[in-house]
């Protein structure tokens, strides 16, 4: 399980670019689910990560896990979408190269990492 979700989000991720042929909702108020960015509706906010992204009201989540991998080179163990009131935000696990876990939270509209490192 370890080993197929780092996948699944990879494959999110790519998904963003190129597009999987999800269906654009139009925009409103942030879904009602709980905001466990990193819980059990893990489906649910790939395809909210996914419109997001489409609407232009966030940064594609591949370009946040490549200014971690810049800022500090590692792995991303773990991503997710939640809010902070009505400002969506990233929350992504990243494992660095000494073995230390990260816990970074990223505003998901411009992408400026707000905590983490």
């Amino acid at each position: 399980m370890q080993r197929i979700l780092p996948a699944l989000i990879a494959v999110a991720a790519g998904c963003l670019f190129a597009g999987c042929g999800a269906v654009a909702q139009p925009a409103g108020p942030p879904p009602t689910h709980t905001p466990n960015s990193l819980g059990a509706d893990w489906r649910l906010q790939q395809v909210e990560v996914r419109q997001c992204a489409r609407q232009h009201r966030c940064v594609p989540l591949a370009k946040v896990i490549e200014q971690i991998n810049a800022r500090s080179p590692g792995r991303q163990l773990d991503a997710g979408l939640e809010y902070r009131g009505d400002k969506p935000t990233y929350r992504v696990r990243w494992m660095t190269r000494n073995g230390r876990r990260v816990d970074y939270l990223i505003d998901a509209a411009t992408g400026a990492i707000l905590s983490g490192g």
